[in-house]
């Protein structure tokens, strides 16, 4: 089956704003030393039509601005993505970004207008692209509020109104009244209350199955990850190190660091030579302003050899549809 999301060798550099004395220092012609975020690194993904790909990995990894490349929020610096073969940001300014693709962002808080009604938002969209008329507006959006679990008759309120999942299934219908083809959920449930996030979680399983929807679900919490995916990305300092089947990457992890992400979550049944329920990773991320050569995992690995310090690993199949980018892979683990 051909993808629906085609993403390929995509990097993002940011430039990091001057501080006020480095812009005076500027100002009076002192030299200024150069600063780059590598935020992603020659990054390749595919998600096939149907289909949800979670997107794993610590806080500052480049996940959310994948994301964001994916929906045309950010153009990459180099490389392309896709949808339905067609690219995400096209022509010379001002661009035009698919309508395609659509967010579910972290915080439901931030992505609603406090100053716009929640119908009215939801119908912004669908009006300004012609899916839906002014006049037929406020039946659509009772639709998609009732499909997410809200009365229609909410579409009057304004999101102060509302409690946190409540807007979060705003934020929503929002998403899915455009039609899209694909969704991207950046922490979705992150911000939210665990009862709350089982909820939300439900909703997209549910969404999913009347839908048919194909998501990139990104998270840091390989739980909600393991019962959303049918694959799993792990990312790592702006690269991915591993992709397979959700089993796979649960129960048989190829890359040191994937392995070391799931010895992290706490048990709650120990083995008998088990003195405590996690082992934390060793050391800390190393700054994106200076990624580390090589494999940029290999300060925190206890397998790195030396090829691991000089040489990039490519992320290549080492068992049938699992890849991982490791040089000692799977005999690292």
């Amino acid at each position: 089956m051909s993808a629906l999301v085609e993403v390929e060798n995509v990097s993002r550099l940011f430039a990091p704003r001057l501080s006020i004395g480095e812009r005076i220092a500027a100002v009076l012609g002192s030299p200024i030393e150069t600063r780059t975020v590598h935020a992603l690194d020659d990054v390749s993904l595919t998600v096939r039509p149907g289909e949800v790909v979670g997107l794993v990995g610590e806080s500052g990894c480049g996940k959310s601005t994948l994301g964001r490349i994916i929906t045309g929020i950010l153009p990459p610096s180099s490389g392309t993505a896709r949808i339905g073969g067609a690219p995400v940001i096209s022509g010379r300014p001002p661009v035009k970004r698919t309508t395609q693709v659509q967010m579910v962002f972290q915080d439901p808080f931030a992505s609603l207008d406090p100053r716009m009604r929640v119908g009215d938002a939801i119908a912004e969209g669908p009006i300004a692209h012609a899916l839906v008329s002014r006049a037929d507006a406020p039946a659509y959006v009772a639709t998609w509020l009732e499909a997410v679990g809200l009365d229609g008759d909410f579409a009057g309120r304004f999101p102060h109104q509302f409690s946190g999942g409540q807007r979060q299934r705003i934020a929503i219908a929002r998403a899915l009244a455009m039609k899209p083809d694909v969704v991207v959920c950046d922490e979705p449930v992150a911000s939210l209350d665990v009862s709350i996030q089982a909820q939300i979680i439900n909703l997209f399983l549910k969404l999913r199955r009347e839908l048919g929807l194909t998501m990139l679900f990104i998270s840091h919490d390989l739980g909600v990850v393991r019962h959303v995916s049918d694959r799993v990305a792990i990312m790592y300092l702006g690269r991915i190190v591993e992709i397979a089947d959700a089993r796979r990457i649960y129960e048989a992890p190829l890359h040191p660091y994937t392995r070391a992400l799931l010895d992290s979550v706490p048990k709650l049944v120990l083995a008998d030579d088990e003195i405590v329920g996690f082992k934390a990773i060793r050391g800390e991320l190393p700054s994106a302003l200076s990624p580390p050569a090589g494999c940029h995992f290999h300060l925190r690995c206890p397998h790195a050899v030396d090829r691991c310090r000089g040489e990039i690993p490519l992320l290549r199949e080492i068992e049938p549809n699992h890849r991982a980018a490791c040089h000692l892979a799977p005999l690292g683990l």
